[in-house]
């Protein structure tokens, strides 16, 4: 099987259940979005709705892909920076446990926290503080890093260090490695749409993006939006919601299906998704059984408050996936 490393933000999430939008419009937070806030802001939000319900859980959306790969096939790495803290110590034991190797620079600032507000109508919205996240940087990386591993996963938030990205996928290739990218959110690519083409362009195989990321990067509707990026890479999934997934390679054209399920909390479906589509992927299954791990993951995530799948619940999750490959 091939291995697999990524590199992301490495945060806390602090799962939050709102019973409206108020307090999105409160702080200006698009809903569906990720908005990146200071410490001051974040501190803010988090005060604001302290009487809601709420749980912590190691996050960060590349921090997620690895732990879901590795909760079906220990081994997967992780890159990422935290702080000298408590929280930094939580995410760490955390990936951990799930059997991520890890590779995590301390840092003085404070370990950062993602905020998301889960409103009823299940979607998500982030308030995110990056602190020591942030300071991860191309002088981090070192070339040893990636040589036990074949793909390299990215996270689309990290694209406001450019310098950071680029010097990933030139280890990457360096090492004969794949790049797999995922366009993170709407309002990133908007912010940074000339970067994510230019990276596109010269080093991603794989992408992954949902019908607004994919709207915003080509200005097109889900399927012209699918051909336009397997026009740019290897692989392209564009994720529709309740419609399933969109899988193009070549000429070849597939339609994932959803799981039936209840959805209670959207958070983490895109990268549980992009962990079952990369498993099957690192195992040379067909795209469409790919794309079917991805739906099992990612169906069995919003069920869920919160981006981590409970122990418990991977054996069954096992099982479904050896029904539909039949290894």
């Amino acid at each position: 099987m091939k291995q697999i490393l990524g590199i992301g933000n490495a945060l806390v999430d602090v799962m939050t259940q709102i019973d409206n939008d108020q307090i999105l419009e409160k702080f200006r937070l698009p809903k569906g979005s990720m908005t990146l806030v200071d410490k001051k802001k974040s501190v803010e939000v988090k005060n604001s709705t302290v009487k809601f319900k709420r749980n912590l859980a190691s996050g960060g959306s590349a921090a997620n892909t690895i732990y879901g790969l590795s909760m079906l096939h220990p081994g997967s790495g992780f890159i990422g920076s935290i702080g000298k803290d408590e929280i930094g110590d939580f995410f760490e034991n955390d990936m951990k446990r799930a059997g991520v190797r890890t590779v995590l620079i301390r840092r003085k600032t404070i370990t950062g926290t993602a905020v998301a507000l889960i409103s009823p109508d299940s979607e998500r919205t982030f308030a995110t503080h990056l602190g020591a996240a942030v300071e991860l940087g191309a002088d981090d990386l070192r070339e040893e890093y990636f040589k036990p591993y074949d793909i390299l996963y990215l996270e689309g938030y990290l694209i406001i260090d450019k310098l950071l990205v680029e010097k990933a996928c030139k280890l990457a290739k360096d090492n004969s490695m794949e790049v797999a990218l995922d366009l993170a959110s709407y309002n990133v690519v908007n912010a940074y749409k000339a970067d994510f083409i230019d990276i596109v362009d010269k080093y991603v195989d794989i992408i992954f993006a949902n019908e607004e990321e994919a709207r915003a990067f080509t200005g097109l509707h889900p399927e012209p939006a699918l051909d336009k990026l397997s026009g740019q890479c290897d692989i392209a999934i564009v994720k529709t919601g309740k419609e399933g997934s969109l899988v193009k390679r070549g000429a070849e054209i597939i339609r994932i299906n959803p799981l039936p399920v209840d959805c209670r909390d959207t958070t983490g479906a895109g990268d549980l998704y992009a962990a079952g589509f990369l498993y099957g992927y690192a195992k040379n299954l067909s795209l469409d059984i790919c794309g079917v791990i991805g739906s099992i993951l990612a169906g069995n995530v919003i069920e869920l408050i919160g981006a981590r799948i409970p122990e418990n619940k991977w054996p069954e999750i096992r099982e479904q996936i050896l029904s539909v490959t039949k290894f």
